[in-house]
């Protein structure tokens, strides 16, 4: 069985978050500096304030006797697992990356740029391509490698743009190119 499926203490766990460079492609990887901080924020929050916490609360537990039927002992020994694991994640992924300014050019579709576009019911939806690092739905982020990141690329305002999805293909028109959030 492959190290990349194993905890620890040898036991069986869960995938690691770790891909092997093949799995993610070649080439470089960019990000944004906004992705970038948010990533770099997230390995200081887990090293300076989650990792102390939780090694104390395992100290602490472990105080307490009985190891193998502590449930605070074999949860925090896990959580800090969990931590470490994202934490060596996170540091060789930020090795990786290329932090890319949006440009100020709006003549075509780039990275970092906002998107705005119709869809064929007359919807508005705005969007950022992004890094694949990064992508959030919610913040209406999206990955330049998506089928829609890739499909935009390139583009002009008043583009229409033909979108393979797996429920079907989508035709949205370009409206709007934008360096900033509108």
């Amino acid at each position: 069985m492959s190290k990349a499926f194993t905890k620890d203490d040898g036991e069986q766990g869960e995938a690691l978050d770790e891909a092997p460079d093949e799995a993610i492609g070649p080439g470089p990887r960019y990000i944004t500096p906004e992705g970038f901080k948010r990533l770099r924020d997230e390995l200081e929050r887990l090293w300076r304030e989650e990792r102390p916490r939780v090694t104390a609360e395992v100290s602490a537990a472990a105080a307490q006797g009985d190891r193998s039927e502590n449930a605070e002992y074999i949860y925090g020994k896990k959580r800090l697992r969990e931590i470490d694991r994202r934490l060596r994640f996170l540091s060789k992924r930020l090795k990786q990356l290329t932090v890319v300014e949006a440009t100020a050019r709006t003549d075509r579709v780039r990275f970092g740029a906002w998107v705005t576009l119709e869809d064929p019911e007359g919807e508005l939806s705005t969007w950022r391509l992004v890094g694949p690092d990064e992508f959030d739905i919610r913040e209406r982020l999206i990955s330049v490698e998506s089928p829609m990141g890739r499909a935009l690329l390139g583009k002009r305002e008043g583009d229409e743009v033909l979108v393979e999805r797996p429920k079907g293909k989508l035709e949205l028109l370009v409206l709007r190119i934008s360096p900033e959030a509108p």
